[in-house]
């Protein structure tokens, strides 16, 4: 009796170090807003959009190689808000729309995030100043270690007070400030990491 007594509170003990033991946490791709619009003949066309999707591209077919979970962010428009055919998402892929110009306002990202249960999250997208900024921002505040790819952003020219700021000024600028909430690194830097 005491043996089986033993063995059972072993039994139980060691089922409970089992479940106190926390998963390993989920690197996640957030693609935001590569969308038609943002490119050459589309009605906000960026500067430089092709060769931050092209990086994109690359960044996406490392995460699907590797089987690690992608989300696409579209932002909903009434035309051109087609995903841009270099980062188009494969069947198993989420996708999903908002209205705002943060990913996580008025959707059901955060709650992916967590059933993913995400650790990391690399994100590449469009605007840089806008819509990346403003995700980036968010998800550092909410605890996840984030990894901006500078290369796969694009943005565009700015006008305040009749002054033209360039695209590379304001591109150079918003990661400046990001910096604080995210790491930094370009397309090749980030896929030579193991």
């Amino acid at each position: 009796m005491r043996k089986k007594l033993t063995l059972l509170i072993a039994a139980i003990l060691l089922s409970l170090v089992g479940f106190s033991q926390e998963k390993p946490k989920t690197e996640v791709l957030l693609l935001i807003d590569i969308q038609d619009f943002y490119f050459p003949g589309g009605k906000s066309a960026l500067v430089q959009p092709i060769p931050a999707a092209k990086n994109a591209e690359l960044i996406l077919e490392k995460f699907r190689k590797a089987n690690k979970p992608v989300i696409h962010i579209k932002h909903k428009v009434e035309s051109g808000g087609n995903i841009y055919y270099l980062v188009k998402p494969v069947e198993d892929e989420r996708v999903i729309t908002k209205t705002d110009v943060s990913s996580f306002k008025g959707t059901d990202l955060e709650r992916l995030l967590i059933e993913l249960n995400a650790g990391k999250i690399v994100i590449c997208g469009m605007q840089t100043h806008m819509c990346v900024e403003a995700a980036v921002r968010t998800a550092a505040d909410k605890g996840y270690e984030v990894f901006l790819v500078e290369d796969a952003c694009a943005t565009k020219d700015l006008v305040y007070n009749g002054i033209k700021i360039k695209a590379k000024q304001v591109q150079a600028s918003t990661l400046a400030t990001l910096k604080n909430y995210a790491t930094i690194v370009t397309t090749k830097k980030y896929l030579d990491q193991k």
